[in-house]
This record gives structure tokens, sequence and C-alpha cells, in this order.
């Protein structure tokens, strides 16, 4: 049969069927909005990775992290009790107790280690809840506006107001000292600072033209915060969200260290306020009272270091004046 027959599907140049000539089907919104999230990602690595104090608390975040959730590998959780103490009171670091010991014979790196599960997970999850709360009363205080905006700002005004660590004080001695009442007392005195930001940001945003577009076709408001306000918010909200948890460590280091943190678990606050009672300081045991110190150092600077950087690549400004 001829290549050039009614039947045939070759092609007469020899370039393959007529198949191989019809466009490629066109890509699903979602696999467009994925892999304009995967460039957007992959531009903030780029710009983030020029941030040098940024990578190194990076570095050290994700060290602390994997030396944090591994410790049940490579540690002894039975050595925190008391009765199960190895060593003997206040022996200064050696070979045996690199960071020494305390009161009861317990090693203090192993209790800097386990401590930091406590400290880091209060830290995260009050900070997460602060800038949430945060979030979504500045959001409605800038978009609904009138009367439920000046409760809202004024409310926030009143918490901006009063000295964030004898609220929460009161608020553990009034709940109870647990973990889940400090997260909750540092969650409630630090969102006021965030929900300022973020009503800032939002009038901002809406008064962008795509906006008034989106409501002249009939958006509602919750179309209008989740798909246009909401993703604008992210850059400010993940700055803010990286710099609190800074904050919420200290908060909980300070709670626990004035003896309101949970006796039944160990943090860095907890150990300083135990080292404090146990006459670390008259005895000269320096080896009890800087490693948890050191700790909390650390890891604020590296949060802070953090959040710097991602307000440098986040922010235009900052970034354009670099």
């Amino acid at each position: 049969m001829s290549p050039h027959a009614p039947g045939s599907t070759g092609n007469p140049e020899g370039g393959g069927t007529p198949q191989d000539a019809r466009p490629a089907a066109p890509a699903s919104p979602r696999a467009i909005a994925w892999a304009r999230r995967r460039a957007a990602l992959a531009a903030f690595w780029r710009s983030y990775r020029r941030q040098r104090a940024g990578v190194v608390g990076l570095v050290l975040l994700v060290g602390i992290a994997v030396m944090t959730l591994a410790a049940p590998l490579y540690t002894d959780e039975s050595e925190l009790r008391a009765v199960n103490a190895p060593g003997g009171r206040l022996e200064p670091p050696g070979t045996e107790f690199w960071l020494g010991t305390d009161e009861v014979g317990r090693s203090i790196l192993l209790q800097v280690i386990w401590g930091a599960r406590v400290s880091l997970q209060v830290g995260v999850v009050a900070a997460l809840l602060a800038v949430v709360l945060g979030t979504l009363v500045g959001m409605f205080a800038a978009h609904f506006g009138g009367t439920l905006s000046w409760l809202l700002m004024r409310l926030t005004d009143w918490f901006i107001v009063l000295p964030s660590l004898v609220l929460a004080i009161a608020l553990v001695i009034a709940l109870g000292s647990s973990r889940s009442t400090i997260i909750v007392a540092i969650a409630l005195t630090s969102w006021a600072g965030t929900a300022r930001l973020v009503r800032a940001q939002t009038m901002a945003i809406e008064g962008r033209p795509y906006l008034e577009r989106a409501r002249a076709l009939g958006a509602g408001h919750w179309h209008q915060m989740s798909r246009h306000v909401l993703p604008n918010l992210m850059p400010l909200i993940l700055a803010s969200a990286t710099l609190q948890v800074s904050s919420a460590i200290l908060s909980e280091a300070s709670l626990s260290f004035l003896g309101l943190g949970d006796p039944s678990q160990i943090s860095w606050g907890t150990l300083l306020e135990r080292a404090f009672h146990a006459g670390a300081i008259s005895y000269g045991a320096w080896w009890y009272m800087l490693p948890p110190g050191a700790a909390i150092l650390v890891v604020v600077l590296a949060f802070t270091l953090c959040g710097r950087a991602m307000e440098a690549v986040l922010n235009p400004r900052l970034r354009g004046g670099q």
C-alpha cells in the first residue's frame, strides 16, 4: 500500500503519526498551582541561602531537633529519676559525666537533652497558637471594620498594655501548673503584637485593585480572606511565628524558674529553678546553672537568626536594601 493511500497512518515526511502532532492536554489548575508553589519555594530557598546568619540559625535548629528527637535512641530516660541516679552529689564535669551531676547525682547533660523536648514543644506550640489567634483577630478587625474592629482593637490594646509575664503567672496560678496550662497562658499573653501587624497589612492588601475586582464579581467574605488576603499575609505570619518561638521559650523558662512549671517534667527553666534552690550558686556548681542557660541562649539565638533571615527574604523592602 502506498504511504499516501487513504487508509495509511504514515506521514509523508516520515515524522510519525498524526497523533504525534496533536497538542498536549492542558495542565489542570491544581497542577499549575503546585508548580507555582514549588517554584516559589525554590526561589525562597535560593534567597535564604544568601543569608549567612539565617543558614547558621537553621543548622543549629536542625542539629538541636535531631539530637532532641533521637534522645531515646542514645540515652536512658530512667536515669532521670532520682532513685536511678548513677552519680554522686554535685560532681564536677569529668569523663563519666561531661557536664557534671545535680544534687541527687543525675547527669546534667542528660537533663539538658530531655529538657529540650519540653522547652521546644512548649515554645513552638504556644507560638503557633499565638500567631493563629493574632492572625484571626487582625484579619477580622481589618476586613469587617466598624464596631467589631473597634472592640477587637481595644481588646488588643488591653493585652499589649498588660505585663505579659504577670498575666501569665496569674493564669498559671488560677488554672494549675501543667504543660498545657503554660502553653495556653503564653499564647493568650503574646498574640496582641501579631494582631496589630496583621491588621495593618490586611488593610493595605484590601486596598489593592484585585480585591476590588473580586468584590465586584460577588466574592464573599470567606473567599476574599482565604483566597486573596491570607496568601499575601503568609510571609508576615511565617516571620512573626519564627520570632514568636523565642519569646515563648523565654516565657516558659521564666515561669518554670519561678516554680510554676510542670513538676513532673524537666525543662530548661526547671533545671535553673532546681539549681537555685539546691544552692548551686553558693556551692560554686557552675556546671549546674550554665548548661541550661546556654541552651536557652543558643535556641533563642537560632530562632531569632532564622526569623530575621526570613523577614529579609520575604520583605521586598529589606531584600532590596541589601
